[in-house]
Parts: C-alpha cells; structure tokens; sequence
C-alpha cells in the first residue's frame, strides 16, 4: 500500500510569485520552415526528416518552436528549406 504525502497549502506570498514568474516570461521565438525543393532523388535520411518536421508537399510551411533539435534536423537538409525567424507576441 502506497503512503499519500500531505498536501502543502501556499501562503499567498508564494502563490503571488509563482504567477508573477509565469507572466513574466519571455516571448517564445518560432521558425517559419518552408519546403522549397522536392526530396525526391533525395537519400531515405533527408526524406525522414522532412516528414519529421512535417512538411508534406512543395511549398508547404509549418511552425516550429526554436530549439536544437529542429535546428539540427534544418542543418540535416538546408538545400531544400527556406527558414525564417518569428517572434510569438
């Protein structure tokens, strides 16, 4: 039988801060990626991560938050995605 820890009420203190850190959170930068030129002809690895980003047909865009790991998927098949930087008001 599992032992329920008691619950710990916040002060009003406590709780005042955490929603001053939640509003004060910086904007959230995005990418704009563009599927620019087919991956047909393209290795099986740059075809998995286009899908992975998931971008379907020509011309299609998608948004993704800015981060390594789509950075490193973008650095995988630059010569066929257009990237722009977006910031989230």
């Amino acid at each position: 039988m599992a032992v329920k820890k008691p619950l710990l009420k916040k002060t009003k203190e406590e709780t005042k801060m955490t929603d001053q850190k939640i509003k004060q959170k910086p904007a959230e930068k995005q990418l704009r990626i563009k599927l620019v030129r087919s991956p047909i002809g393209r290795p099986q690895k740059q075809r998995e991560v286009v899908k992975g980003l998931g971008l379907r047909k020509l011309n299609s865009e998608v948004i993704r938050k800015d981060c390594p790991e789509i950075w490193g998927m973008i650095r995988k098949i630059p010569h066929l995605v257009r990237v722009e930087a977006l910031e989230k008001k």
